[in-house]
């Protein structure tokens, strides 16, 4: 069998090697376990305070509040209505520069692919999140109460909920 490297092959093995470097860069803005195609309108340019949390869990207060000071103008106040529009669960894997490095949906709310988008929006256009100075890369894992208003809280944050009749 011949294995020498001619010039065809070499051109294969270029041509080969374009397409999987290519497949891998996605679309901008976009990680690992993304359901919509959502990315960051720009960059920010900030420089969130770091976290000293010790824990994951003590991590998600931290996490949650970055989240409310970039999105002010979204967040529901108060208690939630009895009956959301949404509800959804979404881990976020972070480097341990506040950088997303991944999502991850534990309940995403299917009917509702228009709020996994803003979801997603959300949590690219808040990147990067405050560096956990203890815990280098962290997990963060929240559930996501959507209002029919497109507005939300985080579980982590919430006011509470208004009882049903």
């Amino acid at each position: 069998m011949n294995r020498q490297l001619t010039p065809r092959r070499l051109a294969l093995a270029a041509s080969v090697l374009s397409a999987l470097w290519l497949a891998g860069c996605g679309s901008p803005g976009a990680v690992s376990g993304q359901l919509s195609s959502a990315s960051p309108s720009s960059a920010s340019g900030r420089v969130p305070r770091a976290s000293n949390a010790a824990t994951a869990r003590d991590y998600r207060r931290d996490a949650a509040r970055h989240i409310y000071e970039i999105n002010r103008s979204r967040i529901y106040g108060g208690q939630l209505p009895p009956m959301l529009y949404a509800v959804g669960t979404l881990q976020v894997n972070l480097d341990a520069g506040g950088k997303v490095v991944s999502m991850h949906w534990l309940r995403a709310p299917q009917h509702a692919p228009e709020v996994i988008a803003e979801i997603e929006r959300a949590v690219l256009q808040a990147a990067p999140f405050p560096a956990a100075t203890r815990l280098g890369a962290v997990t963060w894992t929240d559930t996501w109460l959507w209002d029919k208003s497109g507005r939300f809280q985080l579980d982590t944050l919430t006011e509470g909920q208004q009882q049903g009749d």
